[in-house]
């Protein structure tokens, strides 16, 4: 039997839980006004809001190249 920091559910789950954060730390630091880099390519991420997005396209925060594509669900802003 396996110990839970071994198996691999607990390696998933840390993987998942990191990757979460940073993209959770992206976005702060994208909606404080502040240039950020695509982690890839180092181009400037864009955010497109819902009045911007075109019917193919969802609100949220993008590379030029799409290395970066993160959808944001604005309806739980849109009636702020």
């Amino acid at each position: 039997m396996t110990t839970a920091s071994t198996s691999p559910f607990a390696v998933l789950n840390q993987t998942t839980a990191t990757s979460f954060n940073e993209q959770k730390n992206l976005i702060k630091r994208v909606f404080k006004g502040k240039p950020v880099q695509c982690p890839s390519c180092k181009l400037t991420l864009k955010v497109i809001l819902p009045e911007q997005a075109k019917a193919e396209q969802a609100a949220g925060i993008y590379c030029a190249k799409g290395c970066t594509d993160i959808e944001l669900d604005m309806e739980a802003v849109a009636g702020l």
